[in-house]
């Protein structure tokens, strides 16, 4: 724990909807857990703060908070630095399908993989294939990334799925949340 944050109080993740200010000192996964729930109790004027290392806790406390594009998916769940679009098991080394950016059409056929990001200014997020070397390709910016396929596995901040799904999308909820910096 940052010696600045070490006085304040420590809660649970139940327990954020009560707040109005939040910390989060771990990961982006972490972050994105304290996103998601805040999004199933509509609760996005809660100001949150991301603290991974001991020189950002200071802006934690007294930072501004501003309005960004919140990026979910259609389970609920929310990215904050990436989420993935990869082939479901080490036995198949490419997707197969098709994906889109609005309207644009990211890949049709196999690739290694894709790459979707948020982005801190409308439309709100940006995809691209990836090349074999895991490098993206070429990044395509819109409200919403689709998937339709055989079989995908989806990461999101670094944390896989449960099992390969045949669909997938990623997209700007109708409300920001409200990021400390």
């Amino acid at each position: 724990m940052p010696r600045s944050l070490r006085g304040l109080a420590t809660i649970s993740e139940d327990a954020v909807t009560e707040s109005r200010r939040v910390i989060v000192v771990g990961s982006r996964a972490d972050l994105a857990a304290v996103l998601s729930r805040l999004l199933k109790a509509d609760r996005l004027d809660v100001e949150v703060a991301h603290v991974r290392w001991p020189w950002q806790a200071r802006s934690a406390r007294t930072g501004t908070a501003t309005r960004i594009p919140l990026i979910r998916d259609e389970t609920g769940k929310v990215i904050v630095g990436a989420a993935h679009w990869l082939a479901p098991d080490d036995s198949a080394a490419t997707l197969r399908g098709e994906a889109t950016v609005d309207d644009v059409v990211l890949f049709h056929g196999d690739v290694t993989g894709v790459r979707i990001e948020p982005t801190t200014a409308m439309p709100g997020l940006r995809a691209a294939a990836l090349s074999p070397r895991m490098r993206p390709k070429r990044w395509v910016a819109g409200r919403a990334a689709q998937l339709g396929t055989e079989g995908a596995l989806v990461v999101r901040d670094g944390v896989a799925g449960q099992r390969p799904v045949r669909r997938s999308t990623f997209y700007r909820h109708t409300e920001g949340w409200l990021s400390v910096r």
